[in-house]
Protein backbone atom coordinates (compact mmCIF):
# COMPACT_ATOMS: atom_id res chain seq x y z
CA UNK A 1 0.00 0.00 0.00
CA UNK A 2 1.29 3.42 -0.99
CA UNK A 3 0.56 6.16 1.60
CA UNK A 4 0.50 8.76 -1.19
CA UNK A 5 -2.21 6.92 -3.12
CA UNK A 6 -4.27 6.36 0.03
CA UNK A 7 -3.88 9.98 1.13
CA UNK A 8 -5.02 11.18 -2.28
CA UNK A 9 -8.04 8.89 -2.21
CA UNK A 10 -8.92 10.08 1.28
CA UNK A 11 -8.79 13.74 0.37
CA UNK A 12 -10.68 13.15 -2.87
CA UNK A 13 -13.49 11.24 -1.17
CA UNK A 14 -13.91 13.68 1.71
CA UNK A 15 -13.77 16.68 -0.65
CA UNK A 16 -16.44 15.29 -2.97
CA UNK A 17 -18.61 14.34 0.01
CA UNK A 18 -18.28 17.86 1.39
CA UNK A 19 -18.90 19.53 -1.95
CA UNK A 20 -22.24 17.76 -2.24
CA UNK A 21 -23.49 20.12 0.46
CA UNK A 22 -21.65 23.39 -0.23
CA UNK A 23 -23.37 24.52 -3.48
CA UNK A 24 -26.84 23.81 -2.07
CA UNK A 25 -25.99 25.74 1.09
CA UNK A 26 -24.84 28.80 -0.88
CA UNK A 27 -27.63 28.73 -3.45
CA UNK A 28 -30.48 27.86 -1.09
CA UNK A 29 -29.47 30.59 1.40
CA UNK A 30 -30.03 33.14 -1.37
CA UNK A 31 -33.40 31.56 -2.28
CA UNK A 32 -34.59 31.70 1.34
CA UNK A 33 -33.42 35.32 1.64
CA UNK A 34 -35.31 36.24 -1.54
CA UNK A 35 -38.49 34.54 -0.33
CA UNK A 36 -38.39 36.25 3.06
CA UNK A 37 -37.74 39.62 1.41
CA UNK A 38 -40.85 39.13 -0.75
CA UNK A 39 -42.79 38.23 2.41
CA UNK A 40 -41.65 41.44 4.13
CA UNK A 41 -42.52 43.58 1.10
CA UNK A 42 -45.93 42.04 0.37
CA UNK A 43 -47.03 40.78 3.78
CA UNK A 44 -48.24 37.58 2.09
CA UNK A 45 -48.25 34.72 4.61
CA UNK A 46 -47.74 32.18 1.83
CA UNK A 47 -44.22 33.52 1.33
CA UNK A 48 -43.59 33.15 5.06
CA UNK A 49 -44.58 29.48 4.80
CA UNK A 50 -42.32 29.12 1.79
CA UNK A 51 -39.45 30.74 3.68
CA UNK A 52 -39.85 28.40 6.63
CA UNK A 53 -40.22 25.29 4.48
CA UNK A 54 -37.15 25.87 2.33
CA UNK A 55 -35.32 27.21 5.38
CA UNK A 56 -35.88 23.89 7.15
CA UNK A 57 -34.28 22.01 4.26
CA UNK A 58 -31.46 24.55 4.18
CA UNK A 59 -30.72 23.92 7.87
CA UNK A 60 -30.56 20.14 7.41
CA UNK A 61 -28.12 20.49 4.53
CA UNK A 62 -26.05 23.14 6.36
CA UNK A 63 -25.61 20.99 9.47
CA UNK A 64 -24.26 18.01 7.56
CA UNK A 65 -22.07 20.25 5.38
CA UNK A 66 -20.37 21.73 8.45
CA UNK A 67 -19.56 18.29 9.84
CA UNK A 68 -18.06 17.03 6.58
CA UNK A 69 -15.99 20.19 6.13
CA UNK A 70 -14.21 20.00 9.48
CA UNK A 71 -12.21 16.92 8.53
CA UNK A 72 -10.72 18.49 5.41
CA UNK A 73 -8.57 21.04 7.21
CA UNK A 74 -7.23 18.46 9.66
CA UNK A 75 -5.93 16.41 6.75
CA UNK A 76 -3.45 19.15 5.84
CA UNK A 77 -1.64 18.45 9.11
CA UNK A 78 -2.17 14.70 9.21
CA UNK A 79 -1.64 13.44 5.67
CA UNK A 80 -0.10 16.46 3.95
CA UNK A 81 2.35 17.92 6.46
CA UNK A 82 5.06 18.55 3.85
CA UNK A 83 2.56 20.57 1.85
CA UNK A 84 1.57 22.51 4.97
CA UNK A 85 5.23 23.16 5.78
CA UNK A 86 5.97 24.38 2.27
CA UNK A 87 2.96 26.60 1.66
CA UNK A 88 1.37 27.08 5.08
CA UNK A 89 2.33 30.76 5.33
CA UNK A 90 0.25 31.46 2.24
CA UNK A 91 -2.45 28.80 2.29
CA UNK A 92 -3.20 29.27 5.98
CA UNK A 93 -4.14 32.95 5.68
CA UNK A 94 -7.31 32.61 3.55
CA UNK A 95 -8.31 29.46 5.46
CA UNK A 96 -8.04 31.34 8.76
CA UNK A 97 -10.03 34.29 7.39
CA UNK A 98 -12.67 31.89 6.09
CA UNK A 99 -13.10 30.34 9.54
CA UNK A 100 -12.83 33.50 11.65
CA UNK A 101 -14.76 35.87 9.39
CA UNK A 102 -16.99 34.11 6.89
CA UNK A 103 -17.98 30.95 8.77
CA UNK A 104 -18.59 32.72 12.08
CA UNK A 105 -20.56 35.43 10.26
CA UNK A 106 -22.69 32.76 8.63
CA UNK A 107 -23.21 30.59 11.69
CA UNK A 108 -23.85 33.50 14.10
CA UNK A 109 -26.49 35.09 11.93
CA UNK A 110 -28.01 31.69 11.19
CA UNK A 111 -28.55 31.20 14.93
CA UNK A 112 -30.18 34.63 15.13
CA UNK A 113 -32.39 33.76 12.18
CA UNK A 114 -33.50 30.44 13.66
CA UNK A 115 -34.45 31.86 17.05
CA UNK A 116 -35.45 35.33 15.88
CA UNK A 117 -38.84 34.53 14.37
CA UNK A 118 -41.51 36.82 15.92
CA UNK A 119 -38.79 38.41 18.11
CA UNK A 120 -37.07 40.63 15.55
CA UNK A 121 -38.78 43.12 13.25
CA UNK A 122 -39.65 41.44 9.95
CA UNK A 123 -37.24 43.51 7.87
CA UNK A 124 -34.40 42.93 10.33
CA UNK A 125 -35.08 39.19 10.33
CA UNK A 126 -34.96 39.13 6.53
CA UNK A 127 -31.71 41.12 6.65
CA UNK A 128 -30.28 38.48 8.98
CA UNK A 129 -30.92 35.82 6.32
CA UNK A 130 -29.12 37.97 3.76
CA UNK A 131 -26.15 38.05 6.13
CA UNK A 132 -26.26 34.24 6.27
CA UNK A 133 -26.21 34.16 2.45
CA UNK A 134 -23.35 36.66 2.41
CA UNK A 135 -21.38 34.59 4.93
CA UNK A 136 -21.78 31.36 2.96
CA UNK A 137 -20.72 33.13 -0.26
CA UNK A 138 -17.68 34.74 1.39
CA UNK A 139 -16.73 31.36 2.86
CA UNK A 140 -16.58 29.92 -0.65
CA UNK A 141 -14.60 32.93 -1.87
CA UNK A 142 -11.83 32.50 0.73
CA UNK A 143 -11.56 28.77 0.09
CA UNK A 144 -11.25 29.47 -3.63
CA UNK A 145 -8.59 32.10 -3.00
CA UNK A 146 -6.58 29.38 -1.25
CA UNK A 147 -7.26 26.85 -3.99
CA UNK A 148 -6.42 29.34 -6.74
CA UNK A 149 -2.92 29.72 -5.33
CA UNK A 150 -2.49 25.99 -5.92
CA UNK A 151 -3.67 26.43 -9.50
CA UNK A 152 -1.82 29.67 -10.29
CA UNK A 153 0.71 30.74 -7.62
CA UNK A 154 1.06 34.50 -7.14
CA UNK A 155 2.34 36.88 -4.45
CA UNK A 156 5.07 34.63 -3.03
CA UNK A 157 8.81 34.22 -2.71
CA UNK A 158 10.79 31.02 -2.14
CA UNK A 159 12.94 31.26 0.97
CA UNK A 160 14.71 28.42 2.77
CA UNK A 161 12.76 25.80 0.84
CA UNK A 162 9.37 27.32 1.65
CA UNK A 163 6.91 29.57 -0.15
CA UNK A 164 6.34 32.77 1.81
CA UNK A 165 3.69 35.39 1.14
CA UNK A 166 5.02 38.69 -0.19
CA UNK A 167 1.82 40.27 -1.51
CA UNK A 168 -1.56 39.52 0.07
CA UNK A 169 -3.25 41.72 -2.50
CA UNK A 170 -1.92 39.47 -5.25
CA UNK A 171 -3.79 36.54 -3.70
CA UNK A 172 -7.01 38.54 -3.77
CA UNK A 173 -6.53 39.66 -7.38
CA UNK A 174 -5.28 36.30 -8.65
CA UNK A 175 -6.92 36.02 -12.10
CA UNK A 176 -7.75 32.40 -11.40
CA UNK A 177 -9.99 33.43 -8.48
CA UNK A 178 -12.14 35.65 -10.64
CA UNK A 179 -12.95 32.95 -13.17
CA UNK A 180 -13.32 30.22 -10.56
CA UNK A 181 -15.42 32.03 -7.94
CA UNK A 182 -18.25 33.16 -10.28
CA UNK A 183 -18.35 29.65 -11.72
CA UNK A 184 -18.87 28.16 -8.26
CA UNK A 185 -21.41 30.83 -7.27
CA UNK A 186 -23.57 30.34 -10.36
CA UNK A 187 -23.23 26.57 -9.98
CA UNK A 188 -24.60 26.97 -6.46
CA UNK A 189 -27.55 28.97 -7.78
CA UNK A 190 -28.24 26.24 -10.32
CA UNK A 191 -27.97 23.49 -7.70
CA UNK A 192 -30.48 25.20 -5.41
CA UNK A 193 -32.79 25.98 -8.32
CA UNK A 194 -33.03 22.36 -9.45
CA UNK A 195 -33.41 21.21 -5.84
CA UNK A 196 -36.40 23.54 -5.44
CA UNK A 197 -37.71 22.68 -8.91
CA UNK A 198 -37.59 18.94 -8.34
CA UNK A 199 -39.38 19.07 -4.98
CA UNK A 200 -41.94 21.59 -6.22
CA UNK A 201 -42.64 19.51 -9.34
CA UNK A 202 -43.11 16.42 -7.13
CA UNK A 203 -45.94 18.16 -5.25
CA UNK A 204 -47.44 19.82 -8.31
CA UNK A 205 -47.63 16.48 -10.12
CA UNK A 206 -49.67 15.17 -7.17
CA UNK A 207 -51.77 18.36 -7.00
CA UNK A 208 -50.60 18.87 -3.44
CA UNK A 209 -50.45 22.65 -3.49
CA UNK A 210 -53.47 24.11 -1.75
CA UNK A 211 -52.08 27.62 -1.14
CA UNK A 212 -49.76 27.83 -4.12
CA UNK A 213 -46.54 27.29 -2.12
CA UNK A 214 -45.05 24.98 -4.69
CA UNK A 215 -46.33 26.75 -7.79
CA UNK A 216 -44.72 29.98 -6.61
CA UNK A 217 -41.54 28.14 -5.63
CA UNK A 218 -41.54 26.46 -9.03
CA UNK A 219 -41.84 29.78 -10.87
CA UNK A 220 -39.09 31.48 -8.86
CA UNK A 221 -36.77 28.48 -9.19
CA UNK A 222 -37.21 28.42 -12.97
CA UNK A 223 -35.99 32.00 -13.32
CA UNK A 224 -33.25 31.46 -10.73
CA UNK A 225 -32.13 28.26 -12.45
CA UNK A 226 -32.19 29.68 -15.96
CA UNK A 227 -30.10 32.68 -14.91
CA UNK A 228 -27.68 30.48 -12.93
CA UNK A 229 -27.22 27.80 -15.58
CA UNK A 230 -26.71 30.29 -18.43
CA UNK A 231 -24.18 32.28 -16.40
CA UNK A 232 -22.38 29.06 -15.43
CA UNK A 233 -21.87 28.36 -19.12
CA UNK A 234 -20.68 31.87 -19.92
CA UNK A 235 -18.26 32.02 -17.00
CA UNK A 236 -17.12 28.46 -17.76
CA UNK A 237 -16.25 29.62 -21.26
CA UNK A 238 -14.06 32.39 -19.79
CA UNK A 239 -12.55 29.88 -17.38
CA UNK A 240 -11.62 27.57 -20.25
CA UNK A 241 -9.95 30.44 -22.10
CA UNK A 242 -7.98 31.33 -18.99
CA UNK A 243 -7.00 27.67 -18.61
CA UNK A 244 -5.49 27.71 -22.11
CA UNK A 245 -3.06 30.39 -20.91
CA UNK A 246 -2.45 29.35 -17.29
CA UNK A 247 -2.71 25.52 -17.40
CA UNK A 248 -2.59 24.40 -21.03
CA UNK A 249 -1.89 20.80 -20.03
CA UNK A 250 -5.23 20.61 -18.19
CA UNK A 251 -7.14 21.73 -21.25
CA UNK A 252 -5.19 19.40 -23.52
CA UNK A 253 -5.95 16.49 -21.16
CA UNK A 254 -9.62 17.44 -20.98
CA UNK A 255 -9.77 17.14 -24.78
CA UNK A 256 -7.28 14.26 -25.18
CA UNK A 257 -5.43 16.53 -27.59
CA UNK A 258 -2.11 14.79 -28.09
CA UNK A 259 -0.61 17.04 -30.76
CA UNK A 260 -0.79 20.80 -31.25
CA UNK A 261 -3.36 21.68 -33.90
CA UNK A 262 -4.45 24.85 -35.67
CA UNK A 263 -7.40 24.95 -35.95
CA UNK A 264 -8.01 22.52 -33.09
CA UNK A 265 -11.01 20.18 -33.13
CA UNK A 266 -13.33 19.52 -30.17
CA UNK A 267 -13.69 15.88 -29.22
CA UNK A 268 -17.22 14.51 -28.96
CA UNK A 269 -16.05 11.06 -27.91
CA UNK A 270 -12.66 9.39 -27.75
CA UNK A 271 -11.40 5.97 -26.76
CA UNK A 272 -8.03 6.80 -25.24
CA UNK A 273 -4.81 4.81 -25.14
CA UNK A 274 -2.84 6.65 -22.45
CA UNK A 275 0.13 4.29 -22.60
CA UNK A 276 0.85 5.04 -26.25
CA UNK A 277 -0.57 8.57 -26.03
CA UNK A 278 -3.03 8.27 -28.85
CA UNK A 279 -6.73 7.85 -29.55
CA UNK A 280 -7.95 4.42 -30.58
CA UNK A 281 -11.15 5.98 -31.88
CA UNK A 282 -12.41 9.57 -31.88
CA UNK A 283 -15.19 11.74 -33.27
CA UNK A 284 -14.34 15.45 -33.54
CA UNK A 285 -16.04 18.73 -34.42
CA UNK A 286 -13.53 20.55 -36.64
CA UNK A 287 -12.17 23.90 -35.32
CA UNK A 288 -14.56 23.90 -32.34
CA UNK A 289 -11.79 23.82 -29.71
CA UNK A 290 -10.14 26.84 -31.32
CA UNK A 291 -13.52 28.58 -31.21
CA UNK A 292 -13.87 27.72 -27.52
CA UNK A 293 -10.34 28.91 -26.80
CA UNK A 294 -10.12 32.10 -28.87
CA UNK A 295 -13.68 32.93 -30.05
CA UNK A 296 -12.60 32.33 -33.63
CA UNK A 297 -12.30 29.36 -35.94
CA UNK A 298 -8.52 29.37 -36.03
CA UNK A 299 -5.75 29.45 -33.44
CA UNK A 300 -3.30 26.85 -32.23
CA UNK A 301 -4.11 24.84 -29.12
CA UNK A 302 -1.08 23.11 -27.63
CA UNK A 303 -1.13 19.33 -27.50
CA UNK A 304 -0.05 17.10 -24.62
CA UNK A 305 3.20 15.96 -26.23
CA UNK A 306 4.41 19.49 -26.98
CA UNK A 307 3.50 20.71 -23.49
CA UNK A 308 5.30 17.72 -21.97
CA UNK A 309 8.47 18.65 -23.86
CA UNK A 310 8.12 22.29 -22.80
CA UNK A 311 7.66 21.34 -19.12
CA UNK A 312 10.70 19.09 -19.24
CA UNK A 313 12.74 22.10 -20.33
CA UNK A 314 11.22 24.27 -17.60
CA UNK A 315 11.04 21.87 -14.65
CA UNK A 316 13.42 19.05 -15.50
CA UNK A 317 12.85 15.39 -16.39
CA UNK A 318 9.56 13.83 -15.36
CA UNK A 319 6.05 12.93 -16.47
CA UNK A 320 3.87 16.05 -16.48
CA UNK A 321 0.84 14.46 -18.10
CA UNK A 322 -2.19 14.14 -15.78
CA UNK A 323 -4.55 11.14 -15.97
CA UNK A 324 -6.01 11.89 -19.38
CA UNK A 325 -8.96 9.49 -19.30
CA UNK A 326 -10.23 10.84 -15.98
CA UNK A 327 -9.77 14.45 -17.09
CA UNK A 328 -11.44 13.81 -20.44
CA UNK A 329 -14.57 12.15 -19.04
CA UNK A 330 -14.80 14.48 -16.04
CA UNK A 331 -15.04 17.39 -18.46
CA UNK A 332 -17.88 15.69 -20.31
CA UNK A 333 -19.64 14.71 -17.09
CA UNK A 334 -19.58 18.40 -16.19
CA UNK A 335 -20.37 19.78 -19.63
CA UNK A 336 -23.34 17.53 -20.53
CA UNK A 337 -25.53 18.43 -17.51
CA UNK A 338 -24.46 22.02 -18.11
CA UNK A 339 -26.18 21.84 -21.51
CA UNK A 340 -29.29 20.04 -20.26
CA UNK A 341 -30.12 22.27 -17.29
CA UNK A 342 -30.72 25.58 -19.13
CA UNK A 343 -32.82 23.71 -21.69
CA UNK A 344 -34.99 22.23 -18.92
CA UNK A 345 -35.31 25.59 -17.17
CA UNK A 346 -36.16 27.41 -20.40
CA UNK A 347 -38.79 24.83 -21.33
CA UNK A 348 -40.31 25.04 -17.84
CA UNK A 349 -40.46 28.83 -18.08
CA UNK A 350 -42.16 28.51 -21.47
CA UNK A 351 -44.81 26.27 -19.89
CA UNK A 352 -45.37 28.75 -17.06
CA UNK A 353 -45.78 31.67 -19.45
CA UNK A 354 -48.24 29.59 -21.49
CA UNK A 355 -50.03 28.44 -18.32
CA UNK A 356 -49.51 24.81 -19.35
CA UNK A 357 -47.54 23.42 -16.40
CA UNK A 358 -50.35 21.22 -15.08
CA UNK A 359 -51.12 20.03 -18.61
CA UNK A 360 -47.56 18.75 -19.06
CA UNK A 361 -47.49 16.06 -16.40
CA UNK A 362 -44.55 14.21 -17.90
CA UNK A 363 -42.36 17.27 -17.39
CA UNK A 364 -43.34 17.55 -13.73
CA UNK A 365 -42.57 13.86 -13.22
CA UNK A 366 -39.21 14.30 -14.96
CA UNK A 367 -37.92 17.20 -12.86
CA UNK A 368 -37.34 15.30 -9.59
CA UNK A 369 -34.93 13.10 -11.53
CA UNK A 370 -33.10 16.25 -12.67
CA UNK A 371 -32.09 17.13 -9.10
CA UNK A 372 -28.82 15.11 -9.42
CA UNK A 373 -27.73 16.95 -12.59
CA UNK A 374 -26.00 19.89 -10.87
CA UNK A 375 -24.46 17.53 -8.30
CA UNK A 376 -22.95 15.48 -11.11
CA UNK A 377 -21.64 18.62 -12.83
CA UNK A 378 -20.24 20.07 -9.57
CA UNK A 379 -18.40 16.89 -8.61
CA UNK A 380 -17.05 16.31 -12.10
CA UNK A 381 -15.87 19.91 -12.26
CA UNK A 382 -13.84 19.55 -9.07
CA UNK A 383 -12.38 16.25 -10.27
CA UNK A 384 -11.23 17.98 -13.47
CA UNK A 385 -9.86 20.94 -11.50
CA UNK A 386 -7.72 18.80 -9.20
CA UNK A 387 -6.85 15.80 -11.37
CA UNK A 388 -6.03 17.96 -14.38
CA UNK A 389 -3.41 19.84 -12.33
CA UNK A 390 -1.42 16.70 -11.59
CA UNK A 391 1.43 15.94 -11.01
CA UNK A 392 1.46 19.30 -9.21
CA UNK A 393 -0.11 20.05 -5.85
CA UNK A 394 1.04 23.66 -6.28
CA UNK A 395 1.40 24.26 -9.99
CA UNK A 396 5.03 24.64 -11.01
CA UNK A 397 6.30 24.68 -7.42
CA UNK A 398 5.57 21.41 -5.63
CA UNK A 399 4.65 17.96 -6.89
CA UNK A 400 1.98 15.95 -5.12
CA UNK A 401 4.42 13.17 -4.27
CA UNK A 402 6.53 15.70 -2.33
CA UNK A 403 3.62 16.90 -0.22
CA UNK A 404 2.58 13.78 1.69
CA UNK A 405 3.46 13.30 5.38
CA UNK A 406 6.58 11.10 5.56
CA UNK A 407 5.92 9.75 9.05
CA UNK A 408 2.34 8.52 8.61
CA UNK A 409 2.23 4.78 7.78
CA UNK A 410 -0.02 3.41 5.08
CA UNK A 411 -2.03 1.37 7.57
CA UNK A 412 -3.03 4.47 9.51
CA UNK A 413 -4.07 6.30 6.36
CA UNK A 414 -6.06 3.27 5.22
CA UNK A 415 -7.83 3.03 8.57
CA UNK A 416 -8.82 6.71 8.54
CA UNK A 417 -9.82 6.45 4.86
CA UNK A 418 -12.20 3.57 5.57
CA UNK A 419 -13.51 5.23 8.72
CA UNK A 420 -14.23 8.55 7.05
CA UNK A 421 -15.81 6.87 4.04
CA UNK A 422 -18.21 4.86 6.21
CA UNK A 423 -19.04 7.80 8.49
CA UNK A 424 -19.55 10.17 5.59
CA UNK A 425 -21.71 7.59 3.85
CA UNK A 426 -23.90 7.37 6.94
CA UNK A 427 -24.09 11.16 7.18
CA UNK A 428 -25.03 11.45 3.53
CA UNK A 429 -27.66 8.79 3.97
CA UNK A 430 -29.07 10.63 7.00
CA UNK A 431 -29.07 13.90 5.10
CA UNK A 432 -30.84 12.39 2.09
CA UNK A 433 -33.39 10.70 4.37
CA UNK A 434 -34.19 13.89 6.29
CA UNK A 435 -34.36 16.03 3.16
CA UNK A 436 -36.64 13.52 1.43
CA UNK A 437 -38.81 13.12 4.53
CA UNK A 438 -39.49 16.81 5.05
CA UNK A 439 -39.65 17.56 1.33
CA UNK A 440 -42.40 14.96 0.81
CA UNK A 441 -44.44 16.13 3.78
CA UNK A 442 -44.39 19.75 2.67
CA UNK A 443 -44.71 23.01 4.60
CA UNK A 444 -47.25 21.60 7.07
CA UNK A 445 -44.29 19.87 8.76
CA UNK A 446 -42.78 23.23 9.58
CA UNK A 447 -46.02 24.56 11.04
CA UNK A 448 -46.35 21.45 13.21
CA UNK A 449 -42.79 21.95 14.47
CA UNK A 450 -43.54 25.55 15.39
CA UNK A 451 -46.65 24.59 17.28
CA UNK A 452 -44.73 21.94 19.23
CA UNK A 453 -42.34 24.59 20.56
CA UNK A 454 -39.21 24.14 18.42
CA UNK A 455 -37.08 26.99 17.07
CA UNK A 456 -39.44 27.09 14.13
Amino acid sequence: MDPLVLARWQFAITTIYHFFFVPLTIGLAIVVAILETIYVQRGDEVYKRMTKFWGKLFLINFAVGVVTGLVLEFQFGMNWSEYSRFVGDIFGAPLAIEALLAFFLESTFLGIWIFGWDKLPKAVHAGVMWMVALGSTLSALWILIANSFMQEPVGYALRNGRAEMTDFGALLTNPHVWVQFPHVLFSAMTTAAFFVLGISAYHLARKNDGEGVFQRSFNIALVYGLVGSVLVGLVGHSQAQHMIRAQPMKMAAAEALWETQDPAPLSLISIIDEENREDIFAIHIPAALSLLSYNRLDGAVQGINDIQAEYERLYGPGDYVPPVTISYWAFRAMFTPGLLMPLLAAFGLYLVLRNRVQDTRWFLRLLPFAIPLPYLANSAGWILTEVGRQPWIVFGLMRTEQAVSPGVPAGMVLFSLLTFTVLYGLLMGADAYLLAKFARRGPDTVEESAESGSAY
